[in-house]
């Protein structure tokens, strides 16, 4: 049940299985963006706490240690127990995402499920992940090996905190490597919660570690650390390119990064106008606009664009806005302050550069970070509020002729992590899906993110890709051995 007064127990950095103060004795407010009061003040970590995890996270690693000698099916029990136990801890898991977040608690819910399921997604390929025999020529036996990283820095964002966490841990349970993690400094409450269930579940002390902390501390600590191996990151393209070049500059980590999107959706001329108005709609304002993958720009066809601009501003009218925690509600704050300005500044812009305002504009209430559903018609391709990731509840609407045409638009961006396509014509949905330039392409949907499918992003939108089996790929190295035999064997 939803309770905006749910007890925050764990506010503390978790490493080699103990909650622990930061070595500074820091702490930092974590704030309730619903009405701009601080929740608790939480641990602030920075290089000396990194540095305690990794060497942690080191001796879990090490050679002989209690988890490297784990059975490979002993490891997808682990992952298994701890899905068990964001099962069981649902509500509360859900009600500090909300709290903390701001994202309505239905939301938050479904995200837990989603973290429950992606566990025992990745628990079924502890045993699955293997190397290849391999026929070579001069009479050698050959062979391949999978084998885990080491030790891995993973940093997280605040738009889907416990999502991310999971799509972070899994892997690396899955595959036998430790972790240091540092969640978003803006939500640490529900990952400081799943840290309590890592002792409950049995995982070894060191195995996982959360280090919470801002990115220029806690997360540069992480990215240019010599003993991490591998950096895991989720957020800004600007971010990305930081840590991709001290990951580099360091000792040439492995990165896989997740980055930002301008996601297009088409609109062919076939389609039931409301019924693609409703798709347009959730994969626009999904999680108050603050997605990477949502599809903030919609392309309507010219012969139905009027009629699909009305459906589209009827229904952002009729979005309700307010508390996370009240059931009517489909839309929450925004983050923070400073994402909340940014949101308004880019809807300014957008009357400025002469797209039509159909729907909402402007702030919505007094207390907290709330922002109207926004709707404008009439947008260009060189307008911002086209090009640029806005990260809210800002929809744009944009009319075109011909499918060559709108393929063509659709790619013209630095970006490439989603891209959708409505329409009854089978023909057109193949020549898109095959013609677009995105980690991932939806037809007749949108926002099909699942734990056993890759995701991830073409150019800008990232490096590499997390879920399905090819999410683990970034967490292995193979081995090739290769042996002499007899010459007559």
């Amino acid at each position: 049940m939803a309770n905006p007064n749910v007890e925050v127990k764990y506010t503390k950095l978790f490493i080699n299985n103990e909650f622990v103060n930061a070595v500074s004795g820091k702490t930092f407010p974590t704030i309730n963006p619903a009405t701009g009061k601080v929740i608790a003040q939480v641990a602030e970590g920075d290089k000396a706490d990194i540095d305690l995890a990794v060497a942690a996270a080191k001796v879990a690693f090490k050679r002989g240690s209690v988890y490297r000698n784990l059975d490979v099916s002993a490891r997808g029990r682990l992952l298994w127990k701890l899905a068990d136990l964001f099962e069981r801890d649902m509500n509360t898991l859900a009600n500090l995402e909300s709290l903390d977040n701001g994202k309505t608690f239905d939301k938050a819910v479904a995200d837990v499920y989603g973290c429950i399921l992606t566990l025992r997604y990745f628990a079924g390929w502890c045993d699955k992940t293997c190397g290849k025999t391999v026929p070579v020529d001069g009479g050698n036996f050959a062979y391949t090996r999978k084998e885990p990283v080491g030790i891995v820095g993973q940093i997280i964002p605040w738009n889907y905190p416990l999502l991310m966490l999971v799509w972070k841990w899994a892997p690396v349970l899955a595959t036998g490597c430790v972790s240091v993690l540092k969640p978003a400094e803006q939500t640490p409450l529900s990952a400081l919660h799943a840290a309590s269930l890592i002792v409950e579940a049995g995982i070894p002390p060191g195995v996982l570690n959360v280090v919470n902390g801002y990115g220029p501390t806690a997360g540069a600590a992480i990215t240019s650390h010599p003993d991490i191996r591998k950096v895991a990151f989720t957020g800004s393209t600007d971010v990305g390119r930081i840590i991709a070049k001290a990951a580099a500059d360091s000792n040439l980590k492995k990165v896989s990064l997740e980055l930002g999107g301008k996601s297009p959706l088409v609109v062919m001329d076939d389609v039931d106008v409301k019924e693609a108005a409703a798709i347009a709609h959730a994969a626009c304002f999904e999680n108050h606009g603050q997605c990477c993958c949502a599809g903030t720009r919609t392309f309507v066809h010219e012969k139905i664009f009027d009629d699909f601009v009305a459906e589209a501003t009827r229904l952002a009218k009729e979005r309700t806005v307010g508390s996370p925690f009240d059931s009517n509600v489909q839309q929450g704050p925004q983050i923070d302050d400073e994402m909340f300005n940014k949101v308004l500044g880019y809807i300014e812009c957008g009357k400025k550069e002469g797209a039509k305002l159909q729907a909402g504009g402007k702030r919505h209430g007094n207390i907290g970070y709330f922002i109207e559903p926004t709707v404008f018609s009439d947008v260009t391709d060189d307008m911002s509020i086209a090009k640029d990731e806005i990260f809210g509840p800002v929809q744009s609407i944009l009319k075109f002729k011909t499918l060559d045409e709108v393929i063509e638009r659709a790619n013209n961006t630095t970006y490439g992590l989603a891209a959708g396509i409505l329409t009854h014509n089978l023909e057109n949905a193949l020549v898109f899906s095959n013609a677009v330039e995105a980690g991932s392409v939806w037809v007749n949907c949108f926002l099909a993110v699942t734990c056993q499918t890759p995701f991830g992003g073409y150019r800008q939108s990232g490096l590499g890709r997390e879920c399905g089996e090819e999410g683990l790929e970034l967490y292995q190295e193979t081995k090739t051995v290769s042996i002499k035999l007899p010459i007559n064997h």
